[in-house]
């Protein structure tokens, strides 16, 4: 089993930069070159990991294809953010190995995870334990996973989940309104999570200026994942101005 590399790396560039940026491609929009160019410029842009996957990805040699291809052309970790456990393929370094811990689906809660588990261990991949919460409803995330969204308007049923997630042994949370979102996971959310737990917090969809990220991450956030914004053909210069926003360049 790969050693904590990729977890101690983040813990580094937190250490350097405060709120990092993870930029999301998903491997059934993006083509194989166009998600190489752009995991090359998310990088210069201050990226300080790629995330591969996606809710409804379930082509794995077209996925295991687009991880190779971002391999070749980065030096910044390759993390695999499977819906399922077609989402999980060799060549990346770690995998957000996640419970949705909101689902009302026993499957995504941990049925998926011990069909997937064998998969990581034979692949080398180095596993980053995560509660994924889907905040609101009407996303593909919460669609598939057949999640039982939490309220925008209620911190503190996330906040509850964290902390079981806490007591569980999990070391990230990842709270997402989901690919496209119209509206932001909020502030008062990270806050509220932020209290009661001590490990990585990473906040996705909707996220689509500067504002929506510096307010995200004063409030506490980790990480921010930026997928939509570029896949609609928003500017690498937007992403340089929310990583200026977050970091203080």
């Amino acid at each position: 089993m790969a050693k904590s590399i990729v977890e101690s790396f983040l813990k580094s560039e937190l250490e350097k930069k405060g709120t990092l940026l993870f930029v999301l491609i998903d491997s059934e929009v993006s083509e194989i070159e166009t998600s190489q160019n752009l995991a090359k410029q998310v990088e210069q842009a201050g990226a300080s990991a790629i995330l591969v996957g996606g809710s409804s990805a379930t082509n794995q040699i077209e996925m295991s294809q687009v991880v190779q291809g971002i391999k070749k052309n980065v030096k910044i970790p390759i993390i695999l953010f499977p819906g399922n456990v077609t989402g999980v393929v060799p060549d990346a370094d770690a995998i957000l190995f996640s419970s949705l811990m909101n689902s009302e689906n026993p499957y995504f809660i941990t049925q998926a995870q011990a069909l997937g588990a064998p998969s990581v261990l034979k692949f080398g991949l180095e596993p980053l334990p995560t509660a994924y919460l889907v905040i609101g409803e009407g996303t593909s995330a919460w669609f598939v996973g057949s999640a039982r969204g939490i309220p925008h308007e209620k911190p503190k049923i996330a906040a509850a989940y964290s902390l079981a997630a806490r007591f569980l042994g999990m070391r990230f949370v990842y709270l997402e309104a989901g690919s496209g979102a119209t509206r932001p996971v909020t502030p008062d959310m990270v806050r509220a999570v932020r209290s009661v737990f001590d490990g990585f917090i990473l906040v996705g969809g909707g996220i689509r200026d500067a504002d929506t990220a510096k307010g995200l991450a004063d409030a506490g956030a980790d990480a921010l994942v930026i997928g939509t914004l570029l896949e609609k053909g928003g500017s690498i210069e937007k992403l340089v101005e929310i990583a200026g926003a977050v970091q203080g360049i």
